[in-house]
């Protein structure tokens, strides 16, 4: 979104579960559909429900954008017509990544009131109420410009760097999830951060709405956080124990599929395929599947180690394409 300071942009995406958030317009990416419906994995039923859940239904028009305003306030928010099944989604794996270009600047305001981005994430831990945002804002950019996708498990904050890595952990009943933070919000008071509605389905807040929650902020080789000042450091309840230190996730033999994107076009799909494999990205597959009727076009990399999976979606993002889904075997 652009923040009302002179000569400054900061690009801000809607959130907040159900409210809206200031947006301000970008543009588009080249692809026609980027991340607007995604086919899971190929033999399972679940895959079929992901594909059908994560299609993106809503055009996003610049005339819905109001600079330091709000992102289409007429239009509500909602989960997917079809129900998500996230047994196939893999959690990020916390590491180092350098400052996203955008949605850093700092101070930012919103609506009036004035925001300073954390300088580091390392030591930061905070409670309070999450919430999620939904089908409205999928498939438009985040702060970050990178491409909003509510089937993968990412979040918004508002002071944390972009990007960053937290576990949120819900604290009545001790449910965690590992999320990349690449957006910023929610922007309304008494709440923390905004999951992307993978996230939310995991920790069950896609029947509750909200929920108290610990955010964690996780950096590989960090000291364990700290909670935030002002925040009560009362303990976490026998059901939530407090999670231990950030650590890499260990190569645990199971590979990889990462999927970049769905495309309505057979020859955009080739063309990100094309741009891949010209980097020295091997193993790249166009393939056809059909969804909700309609004929897509996926761009998918793999099998992949652990390892050599990380090192592909760094060299995808240095492409500037999103960061793709990731799939276990």
């Amino acid at each position: 979104m652009r923040a009302g300071l002179a000569c400054v942009v900061l690009l801000l995406a809607a959130c907040a579960g159900k409210p809206t958030r200031p947006v301000a317009p970008v543009p588009e990416p080249a692809a026609d559909t980027p991340r607007a419906a995604v086919a899971g994995m190929p033999a399972t039923a679940s895959a079929q429900a992901l594909q059908a859940a994560c299609l993106q239904v809503r055009e996003h028009r610049d005339e819905d954008y109001t600079p330091g305003g709000l992102y289409a306030p007429g239009v509500a928010d909602s989960a997917p017509g079809e129900s998500l099944d996230i047994s196939g989604l893999v959690e990020p794996e916390p590491r180092h990544e350098p400052l996203a270009r955008y949605g850093n600047r700092s101070p930012y305001t919103v609506l009036g009131k004035s925001y300073r981005v954390l300088d580091r994430a390392a030591g930061y831990r905070e409670r309070g109420i999450a919430s999620w945002y939904g089908q409205k804002f999928h498939g438009r950019h985040t702060s970050s410009r990178e491409i909003y996708d509510m089937c993968s498990f990412s979040a918004a904050h508002k002071t944390l760097p972009l990007p960053s890595f937290a576990r949120v952990t819900r604290l009545d009943t001790g449910e965690s999830v590992v999320v990349r933070v690449n957006d910023r919000g929610p922007f309304h008071d008494g709440r923390i951060i905004d999951l992307s509605y993978a996230a939310a389905v995991k920790l069950g807040l896609d029947r509750s709405g909200t929920a108290k929650v610990e955010v964690q902020a996780l950096v590989p080789g960090a000291d364990a956080p700290r909670l935030a000042a002002g925040t009560p450091a009362a303990p976490l309840p026998a059901a939530a124990p407090l999670p231990g230190p950030p650590v890499h996730v260990a190569e645990d033999g199971r590979r990889r599929i990462l999927q970049v994107g769905a495309y309505r076009e057979r020859d955009n799909a080739r063309r990100i395929a094309r741009l891949i494999e010209d980097a020295g990205i091997d193993d790249v597959e166009v393939a056809s599947v059909k969804v909700n009727g309609n004929k897509l076009w996926r761009v998918r990399i793999g099998p992949l180690a652990a390892g050599a999976a990380t090192e592909v979606i760094e060299n995808l993002r240095s492409l500037g394409l999103p960061s793709p889904r990731v799939f276990i075997e």
